[in-house]
């Protein structure tokens, strides 16, 4: 049987380890992609995310056409038909027969008949199927959209149904493509004319830039020189509440991957201190080289639980705990699969003892922003309504809901408190 093409046979071993083996998307196409150039990499990247993002829809469309519970299918049938499903169904200027054989090129035995077979009724029906689907209900909308019912659910209580809608119809384009320019090592007009995609100013952060079109970062000269950093203004925005000023000691609580720790140390001019505490020992070695490469000085990386109250106290400090990421779904396409409603009441738990312990840490007329990048209010606003009714001694300065259809970046929850002078 003739081999399928080198991007669809990455493109379908990362389906498989991220639903069969729960592996994290980008990892496993990292890993994966390694040998493949530029192009097919890039098509590895769009089909495995795709699939990933869309597999709801997909199942809905091959459940109906294969009828029989999608659930039951083999791993690797499942899996194929993912992967020529999304093809068929969402990508245009690929041919349908490339599509088609090349997925089932990926099935050995039985199962290829029955990929061949789902998949040519697809490329004759499976446009029709897709169109009858709406949104009016959250039941519709996680069908139509990609998500667990549980999530459009609690969008349309939370949001509303109009704004849930919108956030939903987002989730699937592609992420922002923006950068963080390093003004330790150049300025944005410096780097710009090195960029190969225009990009535009990002409004009210001096140091962003927004690209026109994909940008793939890392392979860049610039990156190597610690001059730019992959990251969305959603992001960027959160050590710009923060306000460091030059001399001052900040304390970046649960800090890898290290994008908002080298952004306090950039918008202090490297001139104070700051302190990143971090539990995991790996990724905190990867920190340390983050902050090298990125010519931050002035960052101490901490093996620690950030959730442990700590006796020294700093002029401001950041909370970015860990959370269920369900402002990230277009960047991240397993996300949406990982979260539960048990995870973020688990999460929410966490994210309330690591805030404790950066106010304990805050010193007396200090800042602490609270940052999460999520679309859940138990994980933003009710953690910090929680924190103020039993700390008298803080005040809330200003706090905001970042959506990703609204704000065109990642969804984020930012609070920036006070602490009393007294």
């Amino acid at each position: 049987m003739k081999r399928a093409a080198p991007a669809r046979e990455v493109a379908f071993i990362v389906i498989r380890r991220v639903f069969e083996r729960g592996a994290y998307a980008d990892r496993a196409l990292r890993a994966e992609a390694a040998g493949l150039d530029a192009r097919d990499r890039a098509l590895a990247m769009a089909l495995a995310y795709g699939a990933v993002q869309r597999c709801a829809t997909l199942d809905y469309v091959t459940q109906a056409l294969a009828a029989r519970p999608v659930g039951r299918l083999e791993p690797a049938v499942r899996a194929a038909l993912r992967l020529g499903m999304y093809q068929l169904l969402f990508l245009d200027g690929i041919p349908a027969h490339a599509a088609v054989n090349d997925s089932v090129g990926l099935v050995n035995g039985p199962g290829a008949k029955l990929v061949n077979a789902v998949l040519r009724r697809a490329t004759r029906e499976g446009r029709a199927l897709l169109d009858e689907l709406d949104d009016a209900t959250p039941e519709g909308a996680a069908v139509k959209h990609s998500v667990p019912a549980w999530l459009a659910e609690l969008w349309w209580r939370e949001l509303g149904a109009d704004e849930a809608r919108a956030v939903l119809a987002r989730v699937n384009e592609p992420g922002e493509s923006a950068l963080r320019v390093n003004t330790l090592v150049a300025t944005p007009a410096e780097v710009k004319p090195s960029l190969p995609v225009a990009t535009q100013p990002a409004d009210g952060i001096p140091e962003g830039l927004v690209f026109d079109g994909p940008f793939d970062a890392e392979d860049s000269e610039l990156w190597k020189a610690g001059a730019i950093m992959p990251q969305s203004r959603g992001s960027m925005l959160v050590a710009q509440t923060l306000g460091p000023q030059p001399g001052e000691r900040v304390l970046d609580l649960c800090a890898a991957p290290g994008a908002k720790s080298t952004h306090i140390a950039q918008l202090l001019r490297d001139e104070g201190e700051v302190v990143a505490v971090e539990r995991n020992r790996g990724r905190a070695r990867a920190l340390k080289a983050t902050c090298a490469r990125m010519h931050a000085s002035c960052v101490r990386v901490v093996v620690g639980d950030a959730s442990e109250p700590r006796h020294d106290k700093f002029d401001r400090v950041l909370v970015d705990p860990p959370c269920s990421g369900l402002g990230t779904l277009q960047s991240r396409p397993d996300v949406r699969w990982r979260a539960s409603p048990e995870s973020i009441s688990e999460l929410a738990a966490l994210q309330r003892l690591v805030l404790q312990a950066g106010a304990t840490a805050t010193a007396p007329g200090g800042t602490l922003v609270y940052s999460v990048c999520t679309v859940s209010r138990a994980e933003g606003h009710e953690v910090i309504e929680g924190f103020l009714a039993e700390h008298g001694g803080f005040t809330l300065d200003s706090h905001v809901q970042l959506l990703p259809h609204r704000d065109l970046t990642d969804g984020f929850f930012i609070a920036r408190l006070s602490r009393a002078s007294g």
